[in-house]
């Protein structure tokens, strides 16, 4: 499979200019690292993919609690290495597409290679861009996001493409970290530009409503449970 190429940051650098002056990121830098020409993938494999991470082993149980069917198509925003990618694949079986989409192409290359080599022929990637997913519209059932939203710089751009790309009450799936006040580390703190509350309200005023939250499965993140509303 080929990574799916754009030109929007290139037009959108251009344009940028007129149609989002008024907009500032909400965290600017925040893709830094990610982006420098540098990066090694395989150090990311290593600290995406490492035992004691929180959301990598309890992979199959988040995939499980997203209740997939044969068929969906499922975008996996802000793919990374492919953590997931071999659960939600599965879980939409051939009939199902999984588009795996990160704003990294060393990423997306990378994924190119693991596609390839294990036959995951209902997986796509797309190059997406700080303000938009670059998904066709109504082409998803669900948007899974775990651990990436706050890496979001522009996320009322990000959250509207995402709108756009959801069928009928699509739904969207929110995994991150949790920051609270007295109790999360330092690093978190500064890490996070701010805690689930904002993350849900942001979410909520782009067109969506909560249905739900599982409370059970994870103690360092929250995973909320959102439907577009039309």
């Amino acid at each position: 499979m080929k990574t799916k190429t754009v030109c929007g940051i290139i037009v959108l650098g251009i344009l940028g200019q007129s149609l989002f002056a008024q907009k500032e990121s909400v965290n600017p830098g925040i893709n830094a690292s990610y982006l420098k020409e540098n990066l090694v993938v395989e150090e990311w494999v290593e600290r995406l993919e490492a035992e004691g991470r929180e959301v990598f082993d309890n992979r199959d149980a988040i995939v499980e609690r997203l209740n997939l069917k044969p068929g969906m198509d499922v975008a996996d925003i802000g793919s990374g290495t492919g953590a997931h990618i071999p659960y939600l694949s599965s879980a939409v079986e051939k009939k199902g597409k999984l588009y795996a989409v990160d704003i990294v192409p060393k990423f997306l290359k990378h994924l190119d290679h693991q596609i390839e080599k294990n036959k995951w022929s209902n997986v796509e990637t797309v190059l997406c861009t700080e303000r938009s997913v670059e998904l066709p519209r109504a082409s998803i059932d669900l948007a899974f996001i775990c651990n990436v939203y706050h890496h979001f710089e522009y996320p009322s751009d990000s959250l509207t493409s995402i709108h756009k790309a959801l069928r009928k009450n699509g739904q969207l799936v929110l995994i991150d970290f949790k920051r609270i006040e007295g109790e999360s580390s330092e690093w978190m703190m500064g890490h996070m530009r701010a805690g689930q509350e904002v993350f849900e309200k942001e979410i909520t005023d782009a067109g969506f409503k909560k249905v739900g939250e599982e409370k059970q499965l994870l103690s360092d993140n929250y995973m909320v449970f959102f439907e577009k509303i039309d």
